[in-house]
């Protein structure tokens, strides 16, 4: 738009303005010149709220007033910092989006963020941070500084003589001196730089004021006058306690200059008329704005239309002046209302979120108090605790009243939770070296008997030696595989030698087989004589000849089992009694176990003959405790005799049995 066009909103006779016609920025052209109350009150006039515009506490950057621009949202104002409040920094609004849960950090960790922050990010920017880690870092020092305590005392320690330190404690506090240098050294100068800039505004003021005296043409002291404004658009931040002052001073000499320039009403009605146009460019980007959809960036940007408004557009003629201003309040005023609605919308699913927020601490509260007692069920508390953690990130933000309370709530949370993990992880790790302990003697056992040759003995203990391995509990991550070779080397060491051996005896057992079934092929043609005494101690010699042959695999003992056929065929073409047929079978099976060399199967056939025998004095006590009934009944008795006859077969059974049982524990002692 050209200096000379003006836009159609404005009434017809507003569209141009007279040249010869001069309107002052505060006062009609006979009034006699405003007092400094008043200059403030119209000041005043261009406030729509606090909430509506920046406050004066911030500085605008320079701009041209002969070209209006629209600053990008990542353009930033030059902060004002008041000299009282030169150590401050406003406080950081939490987001929980962003916010790190430095908690669940390990120390090398907590350094590693100190680092990237100083060296990454503004250093005046990032004191929470850097203070949330430094109380994490004192606490998890603080923990292992109790733990040495504890132990340097249960060693007999002098608590007078203890003193820890840690390569990770130098570390962090060097980062963090680093950290208050560089703040240190950043406020210094900004200081300094404040009070530069101010000293340079109040040396434009007295150059302002030393135009109404200066001996030069209107021309040229003009031209002075808007080099004074430039430069002081780019004087920079000045102490926020000297900011109203310095700004009043300023606007009320150039009020004065404009009194000044009531003598020249040439370049005065010029100025006005350059406001006037810049100001109704900043109504219509504002009625631009109120149609635009993403309402916060039309805020952030009306922002600074009001800024540039106050601050860096010089005053209209007193005719245009409330007229252009309610246009402007009126487009301001549907980007509020517009605003308004949006908040209020917004503040409902914020108190949504916020209730969603404290649900899932609660569910992880009550993860916590579960008390898990193994390693599995503490995954499976990490595993819902990390899903619920992700739910609470993404759940959106809560209302800014009560955004520090739950982001508080939710990291004490998360933090007694990794608390308990912790403490069960750090026992675990007593119990792994515990563990190590038990391993390594099983280790010491192990390699003592490796090479031992005693195979009766030494078998079932490396046998044993193994399953007490299985039944003990982890080790240390860093010790475990080195021990289990370790262990394996020595039971594979004597284990193989176990194997050579008994591959040696499985040929010998093989040939023992062969020898075997040519001795059963032979029994086909063995004839008794016929002779009692004679056929029997034939018998028992075939016998003691099977037995002598030896022991056959494991897999070939079908052989046993024929051979005892051919047996019981040869016994039953004898004429002798039952009982002592029965005790030379059990004599010859009593034998091949024995030369099975299994303990075990020894072990049960005992059980079972001392159980047989029990079972049958209890039998013949019950038989003669019902004879008890039976007093006054005659001997020749039916049933009587039946019962008679029980108890002789049960005694008869009873001797076998107990015969039995003593050639087995003879066979036993023996071995």
């Amino acid at each position: 738009m050209s200096e000379k066009e003006l836009p159609k909103e404005m009434p017809e006779k507003e569209n141009t303005i007279e040249e010869n016609e001069v309107v002052s920025s505060s006062e009609p052209s006979e009034d006699p010149p405003e007092t400094e109350e008043k200059v403030k009150k119209e000041e005043e006039k261009t406030v729509v709220s606090s909430e509506d515009i920046i406050e004066k506490d911030e500085v605008v950057k320079s701009s041209k007033t002969s070209e209006f621009k629209t600053k990008n949202d990542d353009d930033d104002d030059e902060a004002i910092v008041s000299s009282e409040e030169i150590h401050e920094e406003p406080e950081n609004e939490v987001d929980e989006n962003i916010k790190k849960e430095y908690h669940t950090l390990s120390e090398s960790e907590l350094i590693s963020e100190l680092k990237k922050l100083v060296s990454e990010k503004p250093i005046q920017s990032i004191k929470n941070e850097v203070e949330e880690i430094r109380v994490e870092f004192s606490s998890k020092f603080n923990e292992e500084l109790e733990a040495s305590k504890e132990k340097f005392l249960a060693e007999g320690g002098n608590i007078i003589d203890f003193h820890y330190s840690s390569p990770s404690k130098k570390e962090f506090n060097s980062v963090y001196f680093n950290y208050k240098e560089k703040r240190n050294h950043f406020y210094e100068n900004l200081k300094k730089d404040l009070k530069a800039n101010l000293q340079k505004r109040k040396e434009l003021i007295e150059e302002l004021k030393g135009l109404l005296n200066a001996e030069e043409s209107i021309n040229t002291t003009y031209k002075h006058f808007k080099d004074i404004q430039e430069r002081w658009f780019e004087a920079g931040a000045i102490p926020k306690d000297k900011y109203n002052l310095i700004w009043n001073t300023y606007d009320h000499h150039v009020e004065n200059f404009y009194d000044f320039l009531h003598l020249n009403r040439e370049f005065r009605d010029l100025d006005f008329k350059h406001n006037l146009e810049h100001k109704l460019r900043l109504i219509i980007r504002a009625k631009e704005l109120a149609q635009e959809e993403n309402i916060n960036k039309a805020f952030r940007e009306l922002q600074m239309l009001h800024k540039m408004w106050k601050e860096e557009i010089g005053p209209v003629a007193k005719e245009y002046r409330d007229e252009i201003w309610d246009k402007f309040s009126e487009a301001t005023k549907i980007i509020h209302d517009k605003r308004f609605i949006q908040m209020e919308a917004l503040e409902k699913e914020f108190e949504v979120n916020f209730e969603s927020k404290k649900q899932i601490i609660d569910e992880i509260n009550s993860i916590t108090q579960k008390k898990n007692a193994n390693h599995k069920e503490w995954q499976n508390a990490i595993k819902e605790v990390q899903s619920l953690r992700d739910t609470f990130f993404s759940s959106g933000k809560v209302p800014k009243s009560k955004n520090k309370e739950i982001w508080d709530s939710f990291k004490e949370t998360t933090r007694n939770f990794n608390k308990d993990k912790n403490t069960f992880y750090k026992d675990q790790k007593k119990e792994q070296f515990t563990n190590l302990e038990k391993k390594l003697e099983l280790i010491k056992i192990a390699e003592d008997n490796k090479d031992n040759d005693d195979f009766d003995v030494v078998t079932p203990l490396m046998k044993e030696v193994q399953n007490s391995w299985k039944k003990i509990g982890h080790v240390p991550k860093k010790d475990s595989d080195k021990i289990w070779k370790q262990f394996k080397n020595a039971c594979n060491h004597y284990f193989d030698k176990l194997h050579s051996k008994k591959n040696e005896a499985n040929k010998e057992e093989l040939t023992h087989f062969t020898l075997k079934e040519e001795f059963l092929a032979s029994l086909n043609e063995f004839t008794l004589e016929g002779n009692h005494e004679n056929d029997l101690a034939l018998i028992k010699d075939k016998i003691n000849s099977w037995k002598k042959i030896g022991r056959v695999p494991y897999n070939k003992k079908d052989i046993e089992q024929k051979f005892n056929k051919k047996l019981d065929s040869l016994f039953n073409q004898l004429d002798i009694d039952k009982k002592e047929i029965e005790l030379i079978k059990f004599e010859n099976k009593l034998n091949t176990l024995a030369s099975e060399d299994d303990i075990r199967k020894l072990q049960n056939e005992e059980f079972f003959l001392g159980k047989k025998v029990s079972e049958v004095q209890n039998e013949i006590r019950q038989l003669e405790n019902n004879l008890g009934f039976f007093q006054h009944v005659d001997k020749n008795n039916p049933m009587v005799k039946e019962v008679y006859k029980n108890i002789d077969t049960q005694k008869d059974q009873l001797d076998v049995w107990k015969r039995k049982l003593s050639k087995i524990r003879k066979v036993r002692k023996g071995l």
